[in-house]
């Protein structure tokens, strides 16, 4: 099969033995760490990925996908806003829900919290928090009852468990004979839920939507009505054509509107993180530089009787970095093989460093995980990889430039 003879020296001298073994020592560094750069980009990006999913998943257990809200007060008309909303045929659940920024007192222990009201039988619809309760269930919420069930660890601050009564401090008002109170309503604890996010592990109280909006005295009314749609990154386009097809009476938001700034200093932080990683593949990088300096200083003489055979500068040029290029591609595919094993198969390998060496790399109690989660994007693999090519390859244009220049007299004068 016909090769240029350009690719067949380049790949020769790749292969070949140097004079010189500290040539080969760099050139082995090199490509090392090109291997490492690249492998560390794969698994710390994916672990990154697996916190982000983590925390995403934990938000919008509790938080809806979209909410249709009034643009003042309470929304009466929420049976026709959740029949319009349904008809999208990208929205998959719908319930009504009642919020308010409370305080909750039990004896000397005070802490503000927010109350939300469901509906039990329609809440599995738009959210998930009914799978992780701690004790009791949603199903004991009911109209009337003035049940309560808080989150773990505002039930620690209030030193309250499953039984044991609440009183919730309204923002409202009612007049009395001795004048203007706030509204306080005692509730019964019914059940414990912690969803591993400290935000609503420690604020939040989930009642009956009828007890709420009568703590609340919104009537019939109610604060919103949360949506969940099929995939929740497509929220804020749904979000869009819901607002263009519902009445003006109507406020439709997403989730990212209430979470944007905290997505997006997870993406900064990725997107630094992985900046900093690829310096590792930048030394490496710098490493092959000089490693093909001298390689083109020890093969003057080979360039010099090349040219005066009639190789051109562009050949030489050409041979020198598919020299570099081979070196790059060896230790990108390497690393990409390795960074892949290893992130997905990062939860075991942490797992059994722990169990030989009886170590706790995750603390559940600060983190909320027991495991180091890992979720693999091939398009971060593809970015990683092409990224440290064009690194790699760049690493070669000064030598091979330098080498294209050397003239054959001045190289073979003292031969």
């Amino acid at each position: 099969m016909y090769q240029p003879f350009e690719y067949f020296l380049g790949f020769r001298y790749t292969r070949s033995r140097r004079k010189n073994h500290f040539i080969s020592f760099i050139s082995m560094t090199s490509m090392l760490g090109i291997t490492v750069g690249v492998m560390a980009l794969i698994v710390v990006m994916s672990v990154m990925n697996g916190f982000h999913k983590e925390i995403r998943e934990r938000i919008l257990g509790m938080a809806s996908h979209a909410t249709v809200t009034a643009f003042e007060g309470g929304l009466a008309e929420w049976p026709d806003a959740m029949r319009l909303a349904g008809e999208h045929p990208k929205v998959i659940g719908a319930a009504p829900y009642v919020e308010m920024q409370v305080m909750t007192v039990r004896g000397e222990s005070v802490s503000g919290a927010v109350i939300r009201g469901i509906d039990p039988s329609m809440e599995a619809q738009v959210s998930d928090v009914g799978e992780h309760m701690k004790s009791g269930s949603l199903e004991t919420l009911s109209a009337g009852d003035y049940s309560i069930v808080l989150g773990s660890e505002l039930a620690l601050k209030l030193g309250v468990t499953v039984g044991d009564k609440v009183t919730v401090v309204a923002p409202t008002s009612m007049v009395t004979p001795v004048g203007t109170m706030p509204r306080l309503k005692r509730f019964t604890v019914s059940g414990l839920f912690e969803v591993g996010m400290g935000e609503y592990d420690s604020g939040v109280g989930i009642v009956h939507i009828k007890d709420a909006a009568k703590l609340a005295r919104l009537g019939e009314s109610v604060t919103g009505v949360r949506l969940k749609v099929e995939d929740l990154f497509e929220a804020q386009q749904i979000s869009r054509e819901l607002a263009e097809s519902l009445p003006n009476l109507y406020y439709v938001s997403d989730w990212s509107d209430h979470h944007r700034n905290f997505f997006r200093a997870l993406k900064m932080e990725k997107r630094m993180v992985g900046l900093l990683l690829a310096l590792i593949v930048l030394v490496a990088a710098f490493n092959i530089v000089s490693m093909m300096v001298m390689v083109v200083t020890e093969k003057q003489s080979d360039i010099a009787i090349l040219r005066t055979l009639g190789a051109s500068s562009r050949s030489i040029l050409k041979i020198f970095i598919v020299q570099g290029a081979a070196i790059g591609v060896l230790g990108v595919v390497l690393g990409v093989i390795l960074g892949v094993l290893l992130a997905l198969n990062v939860e075991s390998i942490v797992d059994t460093f722990e169990r030989m060496f009886n170590l706790q790399f995750i603390d559940p109690d600060l983190y909320y995980i027991s495991k180091l989660p890992s979720d693999l994007h091939w398009d971060d693999v593809v970015m990683t990889a092409v990224v440290a090519f064009i690194i790699t390859l760049a690493a070669t244009l000064y030598p091979a430039f330098r080498a294209s220049g050397i003239q054959p007299a001045e190289a073979l004068r003292y031969e």
